[in-house]
């Protein structure tokens, strides 16, 4: 696996103004954990402050050119990924939450330059340490507001920002 660093804090886009660890020549992939759900059934749906989330993250991400999206397949995690998904005018994927670092090695031999993936709170963090090597803090079950941004350089080289949204 390639080189990596992790590195903390609100980062910016690739090429967005400010972004200071980024540059517009890195890939991005974007991972985060699903909005909220409305209950603790085994496949709830968003409630109406995870559809706010969801629409929130598609307006967070609409300059990021996102051209790939991919969910687990739970209807909470493909909701989340939906309005991104449409305003990019891409189909939602999905992949198999069970086999974390085959979907690290799938993004990583990716073509595509900005990528989401919506996971749970249990294997959005792995697949970040997967995709860095360096360990991803652990999620608790009632948070929904993390982001984090990996950014593969072209010489290989991987690292990762976390940020709130």
């Amino acid at each position: 696996m390639a080189a990596a660093s992790a590195c903390s804090g609100a980062g910016s886009l690739p090429g967005a103004p400010g972004a200071s660890s980024s540059t517009s020549a890195d890939r991005l992939i974007v991972a985060v954990r699903h909005a909220e759900k409305i209950d603790d059934s085994r496949d709830p749906a968003l409630s109406p402050a995870g559809a706010a989330r969801a629409a929130a993250l598609a307006a967070l991400l609409a300059d990021a050119n996102i051209e790939r999206v991919l969910s687990s397949d739970y209807v909470r995690t493909r909701a989340t990924a939906a309005p991104l998904a449409s305003a990019a005018g891409v189909e939602v994927e999905v992949y198999d939450p069970r086999d974390i670092p085959r979907l690290a090695r799938l993004l990583l031999d990716a073509p595509e330059r900005a990528i989401l993936v919506v996971g749970h709170s249990n294997t959005t963090p792995a697949l970040v340490a997967e995709l860095t090597g360096e360990p991803a803090d652990s999620m608790p079950e009632d948070e929904y507001d993390r982001l984090y941004r990996v950014y593969v350089r072209p010489d290989g080289r991987v690292f990762a920002e976390v940020s709130r949204y």
